[in-house]
């Protein structure tokens, strides 16, 4: 009964497949967000001011790091949790495909959200003449607390790494 209980339990693994495969699905509607944005922008790129341009191409590597995000936690926790990815030894293979455990994984994407929080941070800032003061003081506030969250998270993984 036991040897049982446990094969089934490591065989759950596999529930998350589908979603890591439906992260593939968000991936692909940034993809089309980018590119949205990107043909909205071209007819009057000649008549935008120059901050306005800046505040698009902020939104554009907002949605790139959330796609290189989603890459990374699609990829490297089907890798973690699920089975190792059989792409071959010919094919495009990523550096750092089988080498990031789950404390790395989540230092990657404590590092990448507080990238993402700095981005809308400075479009906040980029924007403050319509922004009440209050709500650029709580976005500060969160985009600091990501940052040491950050910051602790590396730091315990550190102190845990050496013992």
């Amino acid at each position: 009964m036991e040897k049982v209980f446990e094969k089934l339990m490591y065989a759950s693994r596999w529930i998350m497949a589908p979603i890591y495969l439906g992260l593939s699905l968000i991936l692909l509607a940034l993809g089309l967000k980018f590119f949205q944005e990107i043909f909205h922008i071209l007819p009057m790129i000649f008549e935008m001011k120059e901050v306005d341009l800046i505040l698009v191409t902020l939104s554009l590597i907002d949605i790139t790091l959330v796609g290189g995000l989603i890459v990374m936690v699609m990829f490297s926790g089907y890798e973690n949790f699920v089975s190792q990815l059989d792409v071959g030894e010919d094919s495009d293979k990523l550096s750092w495909l089988g080498k990031m455990d789950s404390g790395s994984l989540k230092n990657k994407v404590a590092a990448a959200i507080v990238a993402i929080s700095s981005i809308h941070l400075l479009k906040v800032f980029m924007n403050a003449e319509n922004i009440n003061n209050d709500k650029i003081m709580w976005y500060l506030l969160i985009h600091i607390t990501f940052v040491l969250s950050a910051f602790a998270m590396g730091y315990l993984d550190k102190i845990s790494r050496t013992k």
